[in-house]
Formats: structure tokens, sequence, C-alpha cells
């Protein structure tokens, strides 16, 4: 992984977060800006993936578990479509901050899947 993308992932994913629930504590309902913020964090892992795809290949093997690191990439990619989705099936307040609870869980799995890429020893 690259660590400039890595803290650019992790700031839009902990922002998103603290708009979210302000927002969502603040009783407004799921609205164009609450949602977006979660389109900006799936297309920032969507390039996560092509990055992973592509770092190997380019010389730049991750040096933890590969299985365990895609893992928590699918599942860091699976999570704002199913924040969205919960947001639109239940329009209230809650919604929202489920969506900045979302956000926040995603900057801890970036980071985790940083530190599997570059940190830990298989």
């Amino acid at each position: 992984m690259i660590l400039w993308f890595t803290i650019v992932q992790i700031a839009a994913a902990c922002a998103a977060g603290l708009l979210c629930t302000v927002l969502g504590l603040a009783g407004r309902r799921p609205s164009d800006l609450s949602v977006g913020t979660q389109a900006v964090i799936l297309l920032l892992l969507i390039a996560q993936v092509v990055m992973a795809i592509v770092a190997p290949l380019a010389g730049n093997p991750p040096t933890g578990d590969l299985l365990e690191y895609w893992v928590y990439l699918v599942s860091a990619v699976l999570i704002p479509p199913a924040a969205v989705l919960w947001a639109l099936i239940e329009r209230g307040r809650w919604s929202t901050v489920v969506m900045g609870v979302a956000s926040f869980a995603i900057a801890v799995m970036v980071w985790r899947m940083h530190v599997i890429w570059t940190i830990q020893v298989a």
C-alpha cells in the first residue's frame, strides 16, 4: 500500500464519519451530502482494490497474510453500499449516524490493511 493514499483514505473516512454523525445527531435525515460521503469513500476503496492488484506486480508485495488483507478490503468495499442501502430503506436520523459509524469502521479497516501490507510479517 502507498502511505500517502492510506492517509488520504483515513482522513476522508474520518471526515465523512464526523460529518454524518454530527448531521445525524442534529436530527438530519440522509441527504445527498451524507450519501455523497459514502460515494467518495467507495471510490477511494475501489482505487485501493486496483492498487492492491497492481502493487505486487510492480514489486511491492505484502509482508503480511494476503488472504487477511483481501478479506479486510472486500469487507470494506461492501460497507458503504450497505450503509447507503440502510439509509434509503429507513430514512431517519439514525441511518445518518449509521453511515457515520460505517465511515469510522472503514478508517480503522484501512489502517489495519496498511499494517498487514507493510509491517506485519507472515
